[in-house]
């Protein structure tokens, strides 16, 4: 408690899911003499991947990297299930004694910088309890990218005359049974194709309906390599063969796409037309408008997509929705696709902070007017970090950097004495690109309600671990960009 008698700490992370159990354990392991307090929204920790509990949900990113660096995983696939993600994150909070420092059901409204105080005030709403006002040094924001409340919902024409069941997987209630049902997914990306082929095994019919085609690609959901060398080898030269092994596939082919699209384009559709057979039309389905990676690249574990699609279990149509009907969906093809349930995978509405009021010395922060610094801080906004993964590989190498980053930070501010620090970006002009490097819709649709681009660093987002790994390692932390105080 401070001389007012609020509760005070150094830090206060918020949110417990996979960004927030990796800075609860940095700080831990790197910070031990600093003062740290964990608070999350929901009754649960886990995040993304304890909301999420549509069929088929998964990560699109391997484990071995999507794993911490301080806790490896363990398990045999490489690609694993949402509930295997789950049961990872809990039992590694459990291991470190994250778990019973999390104060669930404490959601952040809003949160007051006082340069002369140095420090934040915070506004929590606790269900059933009324609000709690802390102080903080520093925030640490782990909340992710998207409205957790909001799922991005499209408007049908008609929607209103369907007689069957509507369902967003962001929202999916447990008790829907599909068995012996007609049923019609809307959308194309990540959500979609891993829900397809758990759809399938007990409904009647699936129908994907897609606007336009993605890229897909079938890596195997084992690594029989990985497997094997854990039979002979140590476990710690597995570990890191097993991460820097993906990290090389993953950025290699990142880069080679964008460097040279036509290739990646040809090396995608070979292996698209090896799983779904000769007669499947890829013209149509399978050749987007865009060049590899300049939307997220989906994953379909050991193609198992695409056997749904050759096996005659999914159909799938590339159109525009013309209305909704009483019985089904019309597209603009004139067909009519019947339907018993429709599920609108249509993505997610990004939002940073969701919820949260900012404000700085009594005047609100919008951050769209600020220039993001290093991927993790605002500019004109003092002591605060963001956690932000990697939307071209996997959102732990990147969080766990920015982890990092952040306890240097507090270590720096220690050894120069002062208070606080803030980035400055003067002289810095807005390049008019997104913090991430996709063109996925959802990025456009929040655009203006994102951070600005530098033209250089550390005001822009480099999207790549390999740099990453120099910048917020190595590279000094008194940059002239971010002044201390």
């Amino acid at each position: 408690m401070d001389r007012a008698g609020i509760e005070a700490v150094d830090v206060l992370i918020v949110g417990a899911g996979l960004s927030g159990i990796a800075a609860a354990v940095h700080l831990q392991r790197t910070c031990p003499g600093e003062t740290v307090a964990m608070v999350e929204a929901r009754q649960a920790l886990g995040g993304t991947w304890d909301l999420y509990r549509y069929p088929g949900v998964r990560s699109d990113s391997d484990m071995y990297t999507l794993a911490y660096s301080f806790r490896p995983w363990q398990g045999e696939n490489a690609i694993a299930q949402g509930a295997e993600i789950l049961q990872y994150l809990r039992d590694t909070a459990r291991e470190f004694g994250i778990d019973e420092r999390v104060r669930y059901g404490h959601r952040l409204l809003r949160a007051a910088w006082s340069s002369e105080d140095a420090r934040w005030t915070v506004t929590l709403a606790r269900e059933g309890r009324g609000h709690l006002v802390m102080h903080a040094r520093f925030l640490l924001m782990c909340t992710g990218y998207y409205d957790y409340a909001n799922p991005h919902r499209p408007p049908f024409e008609g929607k209103g005359a369907f007689e069957g069941t509507w369902v967003h997987p962001q929202l999916w209630p447990q008790d829907l049974d599909s068995r012996g049902k007609r049923v019609v997914v809307i959308g194309s990306g990540a959500t979609a194709i891993s829900l397809v082929p758990a759809l399938a095994r007990d409904a009647a019919q699936v129908t994907i309906v897609q606007r336009s085609p993605s890229y897909i690609a079938p890596w195997a959901s084992r690594d029989g390599t990985v497997n094997l060398l854990r039979k002979f080898l140590p476990a710690s030269f597995v570990d890191r063969f097993a991460r820097g092994k993906y990290v090389l596939r993953d950025q290699g082919f990142f880069y080679l796409a964008r460097r040279w699209p036509s290739l990646g384009k040809k090396f995608l559709r070979a292996m698209a037309r090896w799983r779904a057979g000769r007669d499947f039309d890829l013209d149509t389905h399978f050749s987007p408008h865009y060049g590899p990676w300049e939307q997220r690249l989906c994953l379909a574990p050991d193609g198992d997509l695409f056997d749904c699609l050759r096996s005659g279990r999914v159909d799938m149509r590339t159109a525009g929705i013309q209305r909704v009907e009483e019985n089904g969906l019309r597209l603009q093809t004139g067909e009519l696709l019947p339907a018993d349930i429709i599920v609108t995978a249509t993505g997610l509405r990004m939002e940073l902070m969701p919820g949260v009021e900012l404000f700085v010395d009594d005047k609100p922060v919008h951050l769209h007017e600020t220039f993001g610094y290093k991927g993790c801080m605002y500019s004109g906004v003092p002591n605060l970090v963001s956690t932000f993964g990697y939307s071209n590989a996997s959102w732990t190498l990147k969080a766990e950097l920015i982890c990092e980053y952040f306890c240097r930070l507090l270590a720096q501010l220690e050894e120069s004495g002062m208070r606080y620090c803030m980035p400055h970006a003067d002289g810095v002009s807005a390049t008019g690109e997104a913090p991430l490097n996709l063109d996925a819709g959802y990025v456009q649709r929040a655009r203006e309600r994102l951070p600005k681009q530098g033209g250089f660093v550390p005001w822009r987002n480099l999207h790549n671990y390999f740099l990453d790994r120099r910048l917020y390692r190595r590279a000094p932390v008194d940059d002239g960009a971010l002044r201390f105080h």
